[in-house]
């Protein structure tokens, strides 16, 4: 088997490394280990598994969401979205969440236009989370990792982003961190998860400025490693090492799929 996606894996590792800093177990420092025995991948890596696999073999986006969240249970999933996998209708919720945009980092590895970026983005989004900062949201993050794989400079990801989707990104992890509360919103954690990227210094710093938040940390990392890995395009070893030993065979075979239909050339 080819080695992994180091970029689709830039997500994942986030949210593994995130997983254990949550609720309870919450840091307001950098300065943390990277990996416990209790590390794990969370319902944010089973999603966008999901995304990658629905892009790579053209399923439905509802479908194969629904399908891998029931055959990965008890991975974090949200209160709304674990309704909505008791119904066989698999209507959306109209929900905000940031759910929506913790699963869209393959959107913007995939395609080779910020256009047709941010119509898959609403796409993968609207299927459950139909209000528009649910949707605004995955835009965001899409259109972040998509500009940042194709050469985009910091200050443009940045003005892009505030421009395109009206959020307020001129703060920094540093100043907001001591009164940083938990908020699992889209318009709560993705502005942060973007300036984690922005305040950051290499891909390893952007998910440990992520965390230090003591939010939605394994989401906001998640969402924070998808850019970073794009525009650092470098993780280290030593996290791709332990992030991979956790992964099912799956998806192990999903992002090597993944790569082979839409690496870069």
């Amino acid at each position: 088997m080819c080695k992994p996606s180091k970029t689709l894996l830039g997500a994942v590792a986030g949210d593994v490394i995130g997983s254990v800093y949550e609720y309870a177990h919450i840091v307001k420092t950098t300065r943390f280990p990277l990996f416990t025995p209790l590390s794990n991948f969370s319902d944010d890596t089973v999603l966008t598994m999901a995304v990658a696999d629905s892009l790579v073999h053209g399923k439905d986006f509802a479908a194969n969401i629904w399908d891998f969240a029931h055959r990965y249970p008890n991975r974090g999933y949200g209160g709304s979205f674990k309704e909505w996998l008791k119904s066989d209708e698999k209507q959306p919720y109209n929900s905000y969440g940031n759910g929506s945009a913790m699963r869209v980092s393959p959107v913007g590895l995939a395609f080779k236009t910020l256009e047709e970026t941010l119509k898959m983005a609403e796409a993968s989004a609207a299927v459950t989370h139909n209000h528009p900062e649910g949707i605004k949201g995955a835009k965001a993050i899409a259109a972040a990792i998509y500009l940042a794989r194709t050469g985009a400079q910091k200050a443009d990801i940045q003005d892009f982003t505030a421009s395109e989707f009206g959020y307020d990104l001129g703060f920094t992890i540093e100043k907001i961190r001591p009164g940083y509360k938990f908020d699992v919103t889209c318009q709560g954690s993705v502005p942060q998860a973007i300036v984690a990227f922005l305040d950051s210094r290499d891909y390893e710093h952007a998910i440990r400025l992520a965390v230090s938040l003591g939010g939605d940390s394994d989401t906001i990392a998640c969402m924070a490693g998808g850019i970073a890995a794009a525009f650092y395009k470098e993780i280290p070893d030593r996290i791709l090492e332990r992030v991979t030993a956790k992964m099912p065979r799956e998806f192990l075979q999903i992002l090597k799929a993944f790569d082979e239909k839409f690496g870069e050339e």
